[in-house]
């Protein structure tokens, strides 16, 4: 599996930024795709997560203001961030799952096996 983060970069409170995620390696047909993001010192943070059933799930601090997309023609991961706090300002990650069966284990808090090497986000105030 092979996933490579772009996008991070710093803005101000209330400000708007786009991750994206090229992503390949992984089972197009049963799959969970998603964005965690961690910070020195913190645990990780589930964020969003995709299934390849179409169920979008979303950690309660970023719902309603994150949206997690995909184009599976470009074999692209998005995640479109508003609103956005200091307390987001983390290292966000890409992540992937294969499955081999239809039963998904895809929500926000799920346990990714791989990751990119992430892109750091900086909301300033």
């Amino acid at each position: 599996v092979q996933l490579v983060e772009s996008g991070g970069g710093s803005v101000q409170v209330g400000g708007s930024l786009r991750l994206s995620c090229a992503a390949s390696g992984y089972n197009r047909r049963y799959y969970c795709l998603g964005w965690f993001r961690q910070t020195p010192g913190k645990a990780r943070e589930g964020v969003a997560t995709i299934g390849s059933d179409g169920s979008i799930s979303y950690a309660p601090s970023v719902k309603g203001r994150f949206t997690i997309s995909q184009d599976t023609a470009k074999n692209t991961l998005y995640l479109q961030m508003d609103s956005l706090k200091p307390d987001d300002t983390s290292m966000y990650y890409c992540a992937a799952e294969s499955f081999g069966s239809s039963f998904l284990d895809c929500n926000a808090g799920y346990r990714f096996t791989f990751h990119g090497p992430g892109t750091q986000v900086t909301v300033s105030a």
